[in-house]
């Protein structure tokens, strides 16, 4: 299993990344992790546009969902005509809200270019990977992912404040994406986002094998993310999210 950073900027696209965007390759099968706002763009940078198989989106806030509009656009009007529909999993809400987003009807929405399923809490199949799903403690309804294949396991938070389910749903994991959105200080919002530190304290519970901080805001020092995560109980490797960083589990 490949896990490819397409995107890792927190809240909005920075100027060393666009918002949040992974992309999960096995088995010649290609799967997006959430499709942020400005990462259509950087995704072509490393694999071809018409060969995702399927989509997965955490929520609906625009830096994990906003370019699913442009992807439609390039599928459906794609010289030579559109390609086959692939599917899109997210919350119940996903057709309607991003048929508004490009100012579409409701019906068809995109639903000639995509197939909509709505997620739930639990294992699915996904071409060659079983995706267990777990509800989050954001705004919104939003959902942490655990992907496996072939013995190996990648967490990815998506967007969360502290939470045991998440800590279960990585338990043991190969890599952890987790959000590092705040850095420590007093009168952080509850159940929107977590510190670096606690990031990695939800990595220490979980005894996953590598952490990587995402969903970086850039207004933040990613320094200073780093610094106060390798300063918790957690003593695997740490490393910050860049664009194009490549993991091979």
């Amino acid at each position: 299993m490949r896990v490819t950073v397409i995107g890792c900027a927190g809240s909005f696209p920075g100027p060393e990344s666009p918002a949040s965007c992974y992309l999960i390759q096995a088995e010649g099968f290609s799967l997006l992790l959430d499709l942020g706002n400005g990462a259509l763009g950087s995704l072509q940078r490393f694999h071809p546009l018409y060969e995702i198989d399927a989509i997965c989106l955490s929520h609906l806030h625009a830096d994990h969902c906003l370019d699913l509009c442009g992807y439609w656009v390039a599928r459906t009007y794609r010289p030579g005509g559109a390609p086959p529909r692939i599917p899109v999993h997210g919350p119940a809400d996903t057709p309607r809200r991003m048929a508004a987003a490009y100012d579409l009807e409701p019906e068809p929405g995109m639903s000639e270019t995509f197939e909509f399923h709505t997620l739930r809490s639990g294992p699915y199949d996904i071409g060659p990977f079983r995706v267990t799903t777990a509800l989050m403690p954001h705004p919104v309804e939003a959902f942490a992912f655990r992907i496996e294949h072939g013995g190996r396991a990648l967490a990815y938070s998506g967007d969360t404040g502290p939470s045991d389910d998440l800590v279960e749903l990585a338990r043991g994991a190969d890599l952890f994406l987790c959000e590092a959105s705040f850095l420590e200080g007093p009168g952080q919002p509850a159940d929107l986002h977590l510190t670096a530190r606690e990031a990695a304290e939800h990595a220490a519970r979980a005894e996953v094998g590598r952490l990587v901080l995402t969903h970086l805001v850039p207004w933040n020092d990613a320094q200073m993310s780093l610094t106060e995560a390798k300063g918790s109980a957690y003593r695997g490797p740490i490393e910050l999210a860049t664009v194009g960083a490549v993991y091979d589990l």
